[in-house]
């Protein structure tokens, strides 16, 4: 048993369901970053959470993995490059520290995948660029194919 120390969920909004939310470009800030071991122990990567600060989607997660130590040099050569797109798009050149990245807006590019173990439709982030002015709603591609259908 565990003491709930006067909890009132009527005092809380429930939680939200977290559904993939529609491709497209969003207004977003690194709010959390940290260096992971990967599942095989032989490298680690750099996640990077984002928060959409914009528009209907504002205050939604998004995640970003990049394998920078890593056997294969092709994965390394990836994640450094997505590393560097993400510098450059909040004009930090030369980070000590993932933290430096944080609280930055940027423009991120939000594409919808489906998971091959659940089947289920996630957000994957496939492109970084600078803040433009106004952005608010996603930026989508005139399509008859729902987003989740999406490919």
């Amino acid at each position: 048993m565990a003491d709930l120390n006067g909890f009132n969920a009527n005092d809380v909004d429930p939680a939200a369901d977290f559904e993939a939310i529609p491709a497209g470009k969003y207004l977003a800030i690194i709010t959390e970053s940290g260096m992971k071991p990967t599942k095989s122990g032989n490298g680690s990567y750099l996640e990077l959470v984002f928060q959409v600060i914009e528009g209907e989607y504002k205050g939604r997660l998004l995640w970003a993995r990049l394998n920078l130590d890593n056997p294969n040099s092709l994965t390394v050569q990836i994640a450094r490059s997505e590393l560097s797109a993400i510098c450059r798009a909040v004009g930090v050149m030369q980070p000590k520290d993932s933290v430096e990245l944080h609280n930055l807006p940027l423009l991120v590019t939000v594409k919808c995948k489906k998971r091959q173990d659940t089947g289920e439709i996630t957000n994957e982030i496939k492109g970084y660029a600078k803040k433009q002015a106004a952005v608010g709603q996603p930026q989508q591609a005139a399509s008859n194919t729902p987003p989740w259908a999406r490919s």
